[in-house]
């Protein structure tokens, strides 16, 4: 199969992009520069320049296609182009620009799956699109049966889902695998986990919120990219999948690890204490994200491979 990758030199994209070439396929990957074109051509795959906000980069990458993986997102201002960037700094009050800037991002995202999926249209053809399972609803299992969330944390994105499983009454298998918060394994340099241990090194103290015992859902790369590849080739129209390996780790037991391994003390702090503390990932460090992966496993027969959270951590890579 002839597969076309969105955010293809990202930490997930690579792997998909290895686990794909692994597998047979031929791969072409979206890059914003030079430098990740010869990464991508070092992996063995083609690189087409371009970036996720011009369609007609979308629209020349789909064409020759079967099937495309869309894993690219505007997870840091510095993936926006610069007139964007102007835009969102000289858009108005300063106080608003992070609120300017992620609805930026989802619009882009938004209008990306919707050119890939009408380039895809008239064929059965495959569009797999990753989704934080952050914009589910919070303090219950959730699984591949519950809509997104508008009101969650991270429900800013439902419009992404909704236009990809869409998509699926447009003869296109439109799917969704919907990531945990912690993807890890070798090689995570901007991940939250090493954003996590980022804040601890510089506060000198590993912090939870109140009694800690709100989950974050845990999923190595590796098995997150075999995820997408059976996706690609097996999922029907308007699938959804979970990229859970770990339904949910208690964030005390994260912050305790972290605390260990740096060497530093672990504490307990208010709600209100967290923004200051985590800076913009205050928002999520309290939130009880819950989430079964129990379908997806049936479904697709994917398992889990590869080592979990705390025995990844063990390994040193990230300390």
């Amino acid at each position: 199969m002839r597969v076309f990758v969105t955010g293809a030199t990202g930490f997930i994209g690579t792997a998909v992009i290895q686990e794909l070439i692994q597998a047979g396929h031929e791969v072409t990957g979206l890059v914003r520069s030079t430098e990740g074109a010869r990464k991508l051509t070092t992996l063995g795959a083609k690189a087409q320049q371009g970036t996720v906000e011009n369609v007609e980069d979308l629209r020349r990458g789909v064409a020759g296609a079967d099937g495309v993986i869309h894993t690219a997102f505007f997870h840091k201002f510095s993936h926006a182009s610069l007139s964007t960037r102007v835009k969102i700094v000289l858009g108005g009050n300063p106080r608003h620009a992070a609120s300017r800037f992620m609805a930026i991002a989802t619009e882009t995202d938004r209008r990306a799956i919707e050119t890939l999926g009408k380039a895809l249209s008239g064929e059965d053809r495959s569009l797999v699109m990753a989704f934080p399972t952050m914009a589910l609803r919070a303090g219950s299992l959730a699984t591949e049966n519950d809509p997104s969330d508008p009101q969650s944390v991270g429900g800013g994105r439902t419009i992404s889902e909704t236009t990809t499983l869409t998509l699926a009454n447009h003869g296109i298998r439109s799917s969704v695998i919907r990531i945990a918060p912690l993807v890890h394994g070798m090689g995570d340099k901007s991940g939250l986990l090493p954003t996590l241990i980022s804040i601890a090194r510089k506060k000198g103290v590993s912090a939870y919120v109140e009694d800690g015992v709100n989950r974050w859902p845990a999923v190595h790369r590796l098995d997150t990219a075999r995820l997408f590849r059976l996706a690609l080739e097996q999922a029907s129209a308007g699938s959804i999948f979970h990229a859970v390996g770990e339904e949910g780790v208690p964030f005390r037991d994260i912050a305790h690890a972290i605390g260990r391994y740096l060497n530093v003390p672990v504490s307990s702090i208010k709600k209100e204490q967290a923004s200051a503390h985590f800076g913009w990932l205050g928002a999520f460090v309290s939130v009880d994200n819950y989430v079964s992966s129990t379908f997806t496993q049936e479904r697709l027969g994917w398992n889990i491979q590869q080592p979990d959270l705390f025995t990844d951590m063990e390994q040193g890579h990230y300390f």
